[in-house]
């Protein structure tokens, strides 16, 4: 039995990694088999992480996190997690290779998947012209014709933003009402550098190394026509990785687990989640990691609370199996 047990290996699993290592509880951490350091291993330059002047490319970035959870004692696993139980004062963890793991704690950093325009190129040109994050990419696209997808208060927040960088932003929207706030409409539309493009979708990205426009389709005639672009943003939201906890935890209006205020401790005692999976709002790597920060240190404390000789059956057995890094 493990005294904690983190489920996601993106900056929060990470950072609530380090700090629950640092404090001696000697953490599992379920990396995922194939998605392993989450969302900003599809990222390439970071440059608003702070601590990297120069930038970092993501892959790079969450490597660091990875290898410094691992030289405080983190055991990471390549598995991805197919059921839980989290009801009991002993929660039970299980992964796709049949292995069934203990913890008397554990925290859930799934984070938040980008939904997509599902065109067979949007994932080639991921991070060369294809963005889900104006904040984090917004700076590359100085002085260029960009256009960001979607109707709703990210859409005209993704493009008010862009507007910082780019000579002309335009809006693509495939019905013929935006579905944003009417205060954000009023913003993006009073804009001199935004321009709405309604009943369009995208139907294909045109490049071969980096963006150079988009096949645009009219929802209405079917009309097909090209729009010459520089990168393409995609803002039709995002939901948050909670499939399983479905019946286990609570979760909020936003899909989101939900947690008593600003601490990570959610419905159920010894239960924590972290990051993205909690944040339908910022979903930055810095405010996960602080994120991450809050849930370590909650399950610590949570880990004080409970008798002696629970948390030392817990420490025994970590022990006896787990080989710390010298």
């Amino acid at each position: 039995m493990r005294q904690v047990i983190i489920i996601g290996s993106g900056p929060a699993g990470y950072t609530a990694a380090i700090y629950a290592a640092r404090a001696n509880l000697a953490p599992l951490l379920i990396a995922s088999s194939v998605e392993a350091g989450g969302e900003l291993m599809k990222t390439t330059e970071v440059e608003n992480y702070p601590g990297f002047a120069d930038g970092i490319q993501g892959p790079d970035l969450m490597m660091k996190m990875q290898e410094q959870a691992e030289k405080f004692g983190t055991e990471v696993v390549l598995d991805d997690v197919v059921s839980l139980d989290l009801t009991g004062d002993v929660k039970t963890v299980t992964l796709g290779n049949g292995d069934v793991h203990e913890a008397l704690t554990v925290i859930f950093a799934t984070g938040s998947a980008y939904r997509k325009l599902g065109l067979s190129d949007e994932d080639r040109l991921s991070g060369m012209g294809v963005s889900w994050c104006a904040t984090c990419d917004g700076f590359f696209f100085r002085k260029k014709t960009i256009a960001v997808v979607g109707g709703g208060d990210s859409a005209m927040e993704e493009a008010t933003f862009l507007t910082r960088f780019a000579d002309k932003v335009y809006i693509i929207h495939r019905k013929d009402a935006l579905r944003a706030s009417k205060v954000m409409q009023d913003r993006a539309m009073a804009d001199p550098k935004i321009e709405i493009l309604f009943n369009k979708a995208v139907e294909h990205i045109y490049g071969d190394t980096s963006v150079t426009g988009v096949g645009l389709v009219d929802t209405v005639d079917g009309t097909e026509t090209t729009l010459d672009l520089g990168g393409l943003f995609i803002a039709i939201g995002a939901d948050p990785r909670t499939h399983l906890v479905h019946g286990q935890l609570d979760l909020t209006t936003f899909g989101t687990i939900a947690v008593d205020g600003r601490s990570s401790r959610t419905n159920l005692p010894g239960v924590f989640a972290a990051g993205d999976v909690i944040d339908p709002t910022y979903r930055q790597a810095v405010t996960a990691a602080g994120s991450g920060t809050v849930a370590a240190l909650d399950a610590e404390h949570y880990l004080a609370g409970l008798p002696a000789s629970v948390v030392a059956a817990a420490e025994q057995v970590e022990a006896d199996t787990i080989v710390v890094p010298v």
